[in-house]
């Protein structure tokens, strides 16, 4: 149930459980694609700074903090459809 990444079978789901389900996969592909994304600006900020121009190390540097953020709201709306299914660990 956690590591849900598509819906594969809604025939067992109403419709409130359904959108739970869609914010636990919405908030595990958030949280995918912020972490990828942020972790390659970490790299371009601090790993391979000398190949990479000024402006391109300063967008990546405020794009970091950016995904950073979309990552827990990504993490939010998971916690949200956790909880909206019943359970008590997230």
């Amino acid at each position: 149930m956690y590591t849900n990444f598509v819906l594969a079978n809604t025939q067992g789901y109403d419709n409130s459980q359904l959108n739970f389900q869609k914010c636990i996969i919405g908030g595990n592909w958030t949280m995918i694609v912020s972490f990828s994304i942020a972790l390659i600006c970490l790299m371009v900020t601090f790993q391979f700074e000398q190949h990479f121009t000024l402006h391109t190390q300063i967008f990546a540097h405020i794009a970091t903090i950016l995904f950073a953020g979309l990552f827990k709201i990504g993490y939010v709306l998971r916690c949200v459809g956790v909880h909206g299914l019943g359970y008590k660990v997230f």
